[in-house]
């Protein structure tokens, strides 16, 4: 048997095979996206394969702009969505995302305790601090970045004192001798913090097992927040080079909060395009962003880096010369950081450079080709210590989300890279396994 280190492996339920021009497949189903069959689905078929858990990322606005043309980030409010499967599955984790600008602290510990409950121990938190939509907020702008992930920090440390406030132990439900609870176990958490007043304690019990942490920021607050609090980071690393650095980079930000390096584990998300040829796998991807929006994509692009590309030369390559200085408030610290960083390595033609996952998505890992292409890729890069795991978002088709859960994940199986089967019940087992 393999003595390899094993993967930690999630499934976005956000479907990425229906992204660009994909939803117009006759087998997209895109028609039932706002049902939890849609969903249940995924998760299913995620199980059967022994994933770890299934994920829905969230924002808390919507982008008009693009509905004419995509469904865009419109979906159900992701843990009302997980509690809708919770019955019907039993083993994989289900991580809701909250964010913690916009929602009360005492809120979102009860609506992820009551996920635990509801799933016997596989509920998750996908901390986000949001990167938009404060005007349904009563928020003038958008704090600083820096300012948002002190807030974050401050609101983590309240919901883990308000899920410690009412025990499970305190749990006592003794008929004989008519006590339902211990009250001496159970205490008020009077914060008092820079941003938050809460006095709990929290109306609802602590489920037996614990509830991990997976957080999603990749600039230097999001990455010295996450080594401090996070189970998992899921993170943009569209080459091995820049995962490696991340990893390492948190590793270092781990042992300086007193945690140990393996305590945070990186997750990068994982895009794949899958074919039984690489040619086909090409044309499915070019199927899904061949139709190019460049008005959009150079939009994007100047947002990001601030370069004007409305007006450029198709024969003239986009170099690192041509960047202006970085701004000093991108929308997106990280994924400007990780345009740039591309433009500055290879020097790209436009038709090259709006086919990039740092232009046409969150600059994610992506595979386009074979069931061997991946398992290669996945292998070569645990191998070299890159990565812990991925959270696939497989596009293009729903057979590519199938290939991958049904071909790919039993090859890393074979390989002794992922478990033939669960061997506990809750999430918090699975990260340990």
């Amino acid at each position: 048997m393999s003595t390899r280190k094993r993967l930690h492996i999630g499934m976005s339920l956000a479907p990425a095979w229906m992204t660009g021009d994909a939803w117009h497949r006759a087998d997209s189903n895109v028609e039932g996206l706002f049902s939890s069959d849609f969903a249940l689905d995924i998760a299913r078929r995620a199980e059967a394969a022994h994933l770890d858990f299934v994920f829905r990322p969230d924002v808390s606005y919507l982008a008009v702009d693009v509905l004419e043309s995509g469904f865009g980030f419109t979906s159900l409010d992701p843990t009302l969505l997980l509690a809708s499967i919770a019955r019907e599955t039993s083993h994989i984790g289900l991580v809701s995302t909250i964010s913690t600008t916009f929602c009360p602290p005492y809120m979102a510990a009860r609506q992820l305790q009551s996920l635990n409950w509801l799933s016997n121990g596989r509920a998750g938190w996908n901390i986000v601090t949001a990167l938009q939509g404060h005007e349904n907020f009563g928020l003038d702008q958008m704090p600083s970045a820096e300012e948002r992930y002190r807030w974050a920090a401050e609101f983590t440390q309240v919901v883990h004192q308000l899920w410690n406030s009412f025990p499970n132990e305190a749990l006592l439900i003794d008929r004989e001798q008519g006590r339902y609870a211990d009250v001496s176990r159970i205490k008020p958490i009077d914060h008092q913090g820079e941003h938050l007043r809460v006095k709990g304690p929290l109306n609802l019990p602590a489920f037996k097992a614990r509830i991990p942490l997976v957080q999603a920021g990749a600039s230097d607050s999001g990455r010295d927040f996450a080594a401090s609090v996070a189970d998992l980071v899921f993170a943009p690393t569209p080459d091995k080079e820049a995962a490696l650095e991340l990893r390492h980079d948190l590793s270092r930000r781990a042992e300086r909060h007193g945690r140990a390096a393996r305590d945070v584990r990186l997750l990068p998300g994982l895009n794949l395009f899958l074919a039984p040829t690489r040619e086909q796998a090409r044309e499915l991807f070019m199927a899904t962003h061949g139709r190019v929006d460049r008005a959009r994509r150079f939009a994007s692009i100047k947002q990001l880096v601030g370069l004007d590309l409305s007006d450029w030369p198709e024969d003239r390559p986009v170099r690192a010369a041509d960047l202006p200085p970085a701004s000093g408030n991108p929308a997106s610290r990280t994924h400007s950081s990780l345009l740039r960083r591309l433009i500055e390595r290879e020097p790209l033609r436009l038709s090259e450079l709006l086919l990039r996952p740092e232009v046409i998505s969150a600059a994610h890992w992506q595979v386009i080709g074979t069931v061997e292409d991946a398992v290669e890729q996945i292998a070569d890069w645990a191998a070299a210590g890159a990565v812990d795991g991925f959270i696939a978002a497989p596009g293009g088709s729903t057979e590519s989300m199938h290939t991958f859960l049904e071909q790919v994940v039993p090859r890393l199986v074979e390989l002794g890279l992922f478990r033939e089967r669960y061997r506990g019940t809750t999430f918090a087992e699975h990260l340990e396994d």
